[in-house]
Order: structure tokens, then sequence, then C-alpha cells
């Protein structure tokens, strides 16, 4: 049985001023036009194959290219098979240094890592090290399902490479219609590669978007929506019930006003 819902407290005026407003529209335009192509690095990722459509709500095995690669695991300590607990995706920004995941996968930065296309104990893309953690209000003082979100800086590499010269990076998707196609991806915790499955999403509430994808369990939480329509990504594994208490059905809070704020946050935060 599932715990009562947090109701959503009333949002705050996002914008001050217009000025504000367009300032928040220059970062998103500048992020699709910084991280359209990863930069050539130490190990870079290859073009995509052509695809191969898949029935949909079938879940299997990612295939290793583009796509998948922007997808990794979250580790607590040690790198490899086992230690892994959360899902996290690349996003798109001026500063090509940020992860988007749910909220409720990361509470300190403490040993906190991210593997952009982890399998099978191996970290083709490095190891990136979380260096600040942003997270919406309602969530950090009410742990309200709603905004079960956070957006993660990585250090750079040492040979001064930010995660989305190597990897590329999924641009912020907003509003998106509740009932829409998007492909899903998530790490199982004991498995060591990404799951993919493409399916329609419902709506579960105004605030909250529902999937029907099987065999996503724990540590698939934070893995990212992906809209097949724009390429963006649009939600992440967690809100309800922090992504539901069945592997078959996961959900995801709605991206609205109160995630562009936070965008803007982690952006303006920059060192």
């Amino acid at each position: 049985m599932s715990s009562p819902r947090t109701p959503r407290r009333r949002p705050r005026p996002l914008f001050a001023t217009p000025a504000a407003a367009l300032a928040t529209a220059g970062l998103l335009a500048a992020a699709h036009v910084l991280g359209s192509s990863p930069a050539t690095a130490s190990a870079t990722v290859s073009a995509d194959p052509p695809a191969v459509a898949a029935a949909l709500g079938t879940t299997a095995t990612a295939p290793a290219d583009r796509a998948s690669a922007r997808v990794g695991a979250l580790f607590g300590g040690t790198i490899g098979p086992g230690h892994h607990f959360c899902s996290a995706s690349v996003l798109q920004s001026p500063t090509r240094d940020l992860v988007l995941t749910a909220a409720h996968c990361v509470g300190s930065t403490d040993g906190l890592s991210f593997v952009p296309g982890y399998r099978d104990g191996s970290a083709p893309y490095g190891t990136w090290q979380v260096t600040a953690i942003y997270a919406p209000d309602a969530w950090t003082e009410d742990r309200d399902e709603d905004a079960d979100y956070a957006i993660l800086r990585v250090a750079p590499a040492a040979d001064g490479h930010r995660v989305e010269d190597v990897v590329g990076g999924n641009a912020l998707g907003m509003d998106d219609p509740f009932t829409s196609q998007v492909r899903l991806y998530g790490y199982p915790a004991r498995a060591e590669a990404p799951l993919l499955c493409t399916d329609t999403t419902t709506r579960q509430s105004a605030t909250q978007r529902r999937i029907e994808c099987p065999g996503y369990p724990g540590g698939t939480s934070g893995g990212p929506w992906i809209s097949t329509r724009t390429g963006e990504v649009v939600g992440v594994i967690g809100g309800y019930q922090e992504g539901g208490d069945t592997a078959d059905i996961s959900y995801s809070s709605y991206f609205d006003h109160t995630m562009i704020a936070l965008y803007r946050r982690a952006v303006t935060a920059a060192p």
C-alpha cells in the first residue's frame, strides 16, 4: 500500500521581470547549440547504427550507441559490479557539466560519482565526481513527490574535458504532452548494462506521468525519459511512490516551471 501523497506547495513566481525570462530562454537556447554533438576526446562516442524498431512496451538491454552513452550509473564508492544504486543522464547546458537524476537518489556528494555508458564493470567514458547537488525546495523541505528530480554538477576530467564534451547531452524538454512516446532507460542495481523500453506515457495526475515498461526494478530510478519526437529529456524515473512500487510501471514528476527554475539555478551556480 502506498504512503499518502505530499500536497504540492503553491509555486513561487519564477521570473521577477521579463528580462529574467529572456535570460532563462537564452540559457536553454545556448545549451541546444553547444550540446548539439559531443566534442572529440580521449574516448569518443561513435555514430549511432541504423535504428531497429522494437515492439512498444517491451524491455531489453540498450544497445551501446550514442544515446545510451549519455546514460550512466551512480556509485557511492567503488566502481564495479554490484555497487551502483541509481541511474542518471547528461543534460545539455552552457556549462557542459550537468547530470540529471531523481532527487530521492541523492542526498550528499560524499563519494558520489557518475559513470556514463557503464557496462560490465567498465567505464568507457571515465568516472565523473559529483561536486554539487541542486534539488527543488519542495523536495528538500517537504520531500514532495511532484518535485522528485535533481541536477548534479560533475568535476572536469584531469585533461580539462567536461562530461558533455565526451558523450554529448540531452536537451531539457518542458511541458511535454502527458500522452507521448518516450524511450525509457535505467540501470537495475543487479545488472551491468542499461535497459531500454519505448512506450506511450499516460497522465497519472496533473503533476505526474506514468509509463508501462516491464522489468524496471530498484536501481533504475533517475533514468531518463527521452521523447521520440524531439530527443529531449522530459522526465526521470521517480515521482509518485519514488518511481513506483512495481517493476512494471514507472512514474515521473512533470517537468514544468519548477524544473526550469532548477535548471537556471544549476547553470548560474557554475564556479
